[in-house]
C-alpha cells in the first residue's frame, strides 16, 4: 500500500509539471483525473465502511468435544459501493485457559449484498469457545487506503464433554423415598406397593406373596414379585472450583466434568435416580437437579457448561455444607480437583450416608499417591488427567 501511495503522489507531481509545461486541455484533464481518483477511492470506501455490518451465524450453540462445527461470518454491505478486498481477523479461545488461536479470512464485499464465509472450529476440551472478529479491514480497489471496522463482534459455543464407561457396584439400600412412584423396570425388590411380576411358586417363596385369587383360577400357586424402588437419596456433588492455575487448568477441568458425567451415566444405566449439586455462577448459587434419564442429563450438561463464567468463579463446598446438612443418604459422591482436608473430613465424619466416595482429579501418578488418605467411612479415588475409565474402577455407589 505504501508503494501505491508513493506511485500516485509521483504521478500527480508528474501531471502537475506536465500541465505547467503544456497548456493544452489534455494536461489539465489528466491532472484533475489523477487528483480525483484517490478522493473517489477514499469517499466510496469510507461510505462502504459506514454501511457494513458484521455478525456470526452459528447453527449449533452446543456441540460435542472433538467435533468440528461450522461458523459463518456474515458481512452485509448496504451501500452502492463494492469492496474488492476485505480482510477479517478471527480469534477464538476456550474461556478456561484463554489461549487464543487466530487466523485471517479474505473476501470481496458486494454492493447491497451479504457475503457469508464459513470456517470450521473444534475443541479437544470441554468448555465455552468464544469466537470474535478483532477487526475487518477494507481496501479500496486501488489499494491506496484501508479502513478498519467490525471490531469485537462475538459469539460463543458450549462444548460438552464425553462420558466414559466405568466399572462399579450399585448399592441397593433400605433408604428409599417412600412417596416415590419410580420403580425398576428390570429388577424385583421388596416394595409391596407395586407388583413387578407374577410367576409360578417355587419352594422357599413366602406365603404372604401368593396371589390367592389368581392361584385359584390357575389351579397352581402364583407368586407376586414386588418392585424395587429406584428413587433413593443418592447425591453427586460436583465442585466446579478450579484450584489449578497453570497449563493444566483446562485438562483438569475437562477431566473433572467428564468424571462427573461418567458417574451420572453409570447411575442412570443402573436405574438409580440421583440428585446433582453444583455451583451455578450465572445465578451465583448452588443448584440442585434431579436426574432420572439420559435426556435430563444432557440438558443438565448444557446448563452446567453455560453456567461457568470466564473467571471460573465458584463458591467453596463449605458454604453448601453449612447450609444444607446431608442426612439419611444411600450414597454421596464428591467430585473435585482439590483434596482439601477440611472438606474431606467433613464428608467422612458428618455426612450421613451408607456409602461415601470422593473422586479427586490429579495431574499425574505422583499427585495421586498424595491424595490417597485413609478415611474410616469414605473411599478416595484419584483420577489422572484423561484417564477416567482406568481410574474409576470398582466404585461402590
Amino acid at each position: 500500500m505504501l508503494l501505491t501511495k508513493i506511485l500516485f503522489i509521483v504521478l500527480i507531481i508528474v501531471c502537475l509539471f506536465f500541465h505547467i509545461l503544456y497548456l493544452g486541455d489534455f494536461a489539465l484533464v489528466l491532472l484533475v483525473i489523477m487528483i480525483a481518483v484517490p478522493i473517489i477511492m477514499f469517499i466510496s470506501t469510507y461510505i462502504a465502511k459506514r454501511s457494513i455490518k458484521l455478525e456470526f451465524a452459528v447453527k449449533e450453540k452446543v456441540v460435542a468435544k472433538d467435533q468440528s462445527f461450522p461458523v459463518q461470518l456474515v458481512v452485509t454491505n448496504n451501500s452502492i459501493f463494492p469492496v474488492g478486498k476485505a480482510e477479517a481477523h478471527i480469534e477464538y479461545y476456550n474461556v478456561f485457559n484463554n489461549q487464543i488461536t487466530s487466523f485471517e479470512l479474505y473476501l470481496p464485499v458486494q454492493a447491497r449484498n451479504s457475503q457469508r464465509v464459513t470456517f470450521q472450529i473444534s475443541s479437544k476440551f470441554c468448555g465455552i469457545i468464544k469466537i470474535q472478529n478483532s477487526e475487518l479491514i477494507l481496501f479500496d480497489p486501488l489499494r491506496i487506503f484501508k479502513f478498519r471496522t467490525g471490531r469485537n463482534i462475538r459469539t460463543e459455543v458450549a462444548v460438552v464433554p464425553s462420558g466414559y464407561e466405568i466399572s462399579g457396584t450399585i448399592n441397593y439400600t433400605d433408604r428409599v423415598n417412600e412417596e416415590s412412584e419410580n420403580f425398576s423396570e428390570y429388577r424385583p425388590g421388596d416394595d409391596p406397593s407395586e407388583v413387578f411380576d407374577l410367576r409360578e411358586y417355587v419352594p422357599g417363596d413366602k406365603l404372604n406373596r401368593i396371589h390367592w385369587k389368581l392361584s385359584s383360577k390357575k389351579d397352581e400357586f402364583i407368586v407376586k414379585e414386588f418392585s424395587l424402588p429406584i428413587d433413593v437419596p443418592c447425591v453427586v456433588f460436583l465442585d466446579l472450583k478450579c484450584y489449578e492455575d497453570s497449563d493444566y487448568t483446562l485438562p483438569v477441568f475437562d477431566t473433572l466434568v467428564e468424571s462427573f458425567l461418567s458417574v451420572s451415566q453409570f447411575l442412570i444405566q443402573n436405574e438409580r435416580v440421583h440428585k446433582i449439586v453444583y455451583f451455578n455462577a450465572k445465578y451465583r448459587e448452588f443448584t440442585e437437579v434431579q436426574v432420572d434419564s439420559p435426556e435430563k442429563l444432557r440438558e443438565l450438561m448444557k446448563e452446567l457448561i453455560l453456567s461457568v463464567n470466564d473467571n471460573l468463579y465458584c463458591e467453596s463446598p463449605d458454604m453448601y455444607f453449612s447450609e444444607h446438612p446431608l442426612n439419611a443418604l444411600s450414597s454421596f459422591t464428591f467430585i473435585s480437583s482439590s483434596a482439601e482436608e477440611n472438606v474431606l473430613e467433613y464428608i467422612d465424619e458428618e455426612v450421613d450416608s451408607d456409602l461415601k466416595n470422593s473422586i479427586i482429579i490429579v495431574k499425574d501418578a505422583d499427585e495421586a499417591v498424595k491424595v490417597q488418605a485413609d478415611y474410616s467411612e469414605m473411599s478416595v479415588i484419584p483420577v489422572a488427567i484423561g484417564r477416567v475409565s482406568a481410574s474409576i474402577k470398582d466404585i461402590e455407589i
